[in-house]
């Protein structure tokens, strides 16, 4: 009788591949890594890199969107210099400085008061967060044109709000050269204050409630706890509200343009809206590529100093 083969069993060691495997059967950790990160660095090429490094190249030239089939020439510095001797471009930059100020200055201190007021949470406090929360929940464009027709000297309500409390009658809220940089500064106000109560709010929520009772140990007064427990340990949050919102005001564009447009005048021109005047009206897209770089250092180098501000805040 012949022997029958007996069956062996090939048992593969530790970092030896096994003959006969189908190629293409698993992926390694570094291609499926690969595969997951290839499609957001695409995208962040595409809708980042290349928009930045394309708008960096056109500054430099005398290109014409509305004449793409014009030679374009390489002018150096030339737009920079133009730019920087402009003094309509610095009249934007003190409108939107002015803006800047006013806007971030009411947001804090209205929303530092509706925080310490939520913190108390009293019995409805869960209903009035949502309510308060409601204007950041609105897209820019449309808060502006509700404002719009708010502001309406004809059929307004403005004008029957301040009437009743005796005010000077019918006046043109956007139309007048000194009330139209409040009435942005008042609507961004009303829309963005929410979110600086949130993020106030959150700091306050993160202090630990042993400082207060040991401050109430030694029979702290209220102003000192708030001085000396409450602001320092909420500053963080506060640099931070400030860094999000100045970000967010310097770039500010779609509820200003549906406001106002930059009007009467150029009280209300703001940098965002002379750099759309400059590379959708007038069509000099090397110009306001050049403005465009300059609002991104000069945004860039806010952020940077801020940052560092806020790091030695940190390290107290």
């Amino acid at each position: 009788m012949s022997a029958l083969p007996l069956a062996t069993t090939v048992r593969a060691e530790p970092g030896i591949a096994v003959r006969g495997r189908v190629p293409g059967q698993g992926l390694s950790d570094r291609a499926l890594a690969w595969l997951f990160v290839g499609p957001t660095i695409l995208l962040l090429l595409a809708f980042n890199i290349f928009p930045l490094v394309w708008t960096i190249w056109l500054s430099f030239t005398n290109f014409r969107a509305n004449r793409p089939g014009a030679d374009v020439l390489w002018v150096g510095i030339g737009n920079y210099s133009r730019v920087l001797n402009d003094e309509s471009i610095w009249e934007n930059m003190r409108a939107t400085a002015h803006f800047l100020t006013c806007s971030i200055t009411l947001q804090l201190l209205i929303g530092f008061g509706l925080a310490l007021m939520l913190n108390r949470r009293f019995r409805t406090h869960s209903f009035w967060s949502t309510a308060i929360l409601l204007p950041m929940m609105l897209a820019p464009a449309v808060v502006g044109t509700f404002w719009k027709y708010f502001f309406e000297p004809q059929y307004g309500i403005f004008n029957y709000i301040v009437n009743f409390f005796g005010g000077p009658g019918t006046f043109t809220m956007l139309g007048d050269t000194r009330l139209s940089p409040w009435a942005i500064v008042l609507v961004d106000t009303w829309m963005w204050t929410p979110y600086v109560m949130l993020l106030l709010l959150a700091g306050l929520r993160s202090i630990p409630s042993y400082l207060y009772e040991a401050a109430e140990i030694d029979r702290a007064s209220e102003w000192t706890k708030f001085w000396r427990i409450t602001l320092p340990m909420v500053m963080p949050f506060i640099i931070l509200a400030v860094l999000f919102r100045v970000i967010e005001n310097f770039k500010m564009f779609d509820l200003v343009d549906q406001l106002t447009n930059g009007g009467p005048g150029s009280v209300t021109e703001l940098a965002s809206i002379k750099l759309k005047r400059e590379a959708f009206e007038k069509w000099r897209t090397g110009y306001s590529s050049a403005l465009a770089i300059i609002l991104f250092v000069a945004i860039y180098g806010l952020s940077l100093v801020t940052v560092r501000f806020l790091d030695r805040v940190k390290q107290r």
